[in-house]
């Protein structure tokens, strides 16, 4: 039942090249910064990342994109990120992007063990009917699109059949969390974390704050361990470090 680390290395030391990963976090917010760190220290590439977004400001995944360790994206949020679209664009980085709410039910279908489900979401784009360049050929061409999907029809509305995400390895960030991977999440650091930890087959967090078994109230738990199996806590240093994507001050 202790599920600590000593260290983010050890943590994510049998990570392999060629993994897929479901990483936490919106923009800069309960991005799993150290682990991502660790797994750039190791040297790990060719990796094919869930993720809401894949990093800004040189920062989250973009430490791993930048250095080229990343082969493919599932997302749905490119934002201004313009290493990511020269990869694309230049067809070195297959890219699939879905609607944010199929992302994150994908990911949440996949923790719960439901293969597939249905969902209006896309119906009557190429979404549904295929054609999303996936991969460019460098040139301007399309060198690998994506398949058209089932689609039926309920009650007289269409919907698109989607499938559950299971990733080999999780990486999230918590804002609290103890030794049996019970955690707890502060507020906008609560959006795909919790999601992409179900669908991780090995889940390992980073936790800003480490309280014993039994301080989190039950019903306070936003992630309960059994999704968990490695807990890194933080260095006081580490959890204090937080970028802001765009500072904005009132007058």
């Amino acid at each position: 039942m202790d599920k600590l680390v000593n260290t983010a290395l050890e943590a994510v030391a049998d990570v392999p090249d060629d993994a897929s990963l479901a990483v936490g976090g919106f923009g800069l917010s309960g991005v799993p910064n150290v682990l991502i760190q660790a797994l750039y220290e190791r040297g790990v590439g060719g990796l094919s990342v869930v993720s809401n977004n894949c990093g800004a400001m040189d920062s989250g995944l973009a430490v791993l994109l930048s250095a080229g360790r990343i082969g493919r994206v599932t997302g749905s949020y490119v934002g201004a990120n313009k290493e990511f679209a020269r990869q694309y664009l230049a067809g070195e980085l297959e890219v699939e992007l879905i609607p944010q709410g199929t992302l994150a039910e994908r990911l949440r279908a996949g923790g719960a063990g439901i293969p597939a489900f249905y969902t209006p979401a896309g119906v009557g784009t190429q979404v549904a009917e295929g054609g999303l360049p996936w991969r460019y050929d460098g040139s301007g061409g399309v060198a690998l699109a994506s398949p058209a999907k089932e689609a039926r029809d309920f009650d007289g509305t269409e919907y698109v059949l989607e499938h559950g995400i299971r990733t080999d390895f999780a990486l999230v960030r918590a804002a609290k969390g103890d030794r049996h991977g019970n955690l707890v999440f502060r507020k906008s650091a609560r959006n795909f974390n919790p999601l992409a930890a179900m669908a991780g087959k090995v889940t390992i967090a980073e936790v800003e704050e480490l309280v014993e078994p039994g301080e989190i109230e039950p019903d306070a738990v936003h992630l309960p361990g059994i999704f968990v199996q490695r807990v890194l806590v933080l260095t006081p240093e580490q959890a204090a470090d937080k970028k802001i994507e765009r500072r904005t001050v009132s007058s």
